[in-house]
């Protein structure tokens, strides 16, 4: 996702590259540091319901640039990359599932 999401950003318009791009590139990173943070620790849950917030606030910056009125962010090339972070959230829900069983 970290990959395909940097490419995606290199087509973002150059006044939104260093606001909106940067902030989403940080929030991917942010997303792996706390994905390897739950792997880590003892009691996930917490870190777990992090990832999970974070997730959904790189979800709704990406809604935000795909808008009709900002189109920084190609339909095609926003559908894949949601495709990625809804798999991240199936797998984070299984995640979740396996804590409480």
């Amino acid at each position: 996702m970290i990959a395909y999401g940097n490419v995606c950003l290199r087509q973002f318009p150059k006044t939104e590259r260093y606001v909106m791009a940067a902030r989403i590139r940080g929030d991917m990173y942010d997303l792996l540091e706390l994905i390897v943070a739950a792997n880590k620790h003892y009691y996930k849950k917490t870190t777990l319901q992090e990832i999970d917030t974070k997730l959904e606030a790189l979800r709704s910056l990406l809604r935000v640039a795909v808008r009709e009125d900002m189109k920084y962010l190609p339909p095609d090339k926003w559908a894949n990359w949601a495709e990625m972070l809804n798999e991240i959230g199936r797998m984070l829900g299984g995640w979740f599932k396996s804590l409480t069983q």
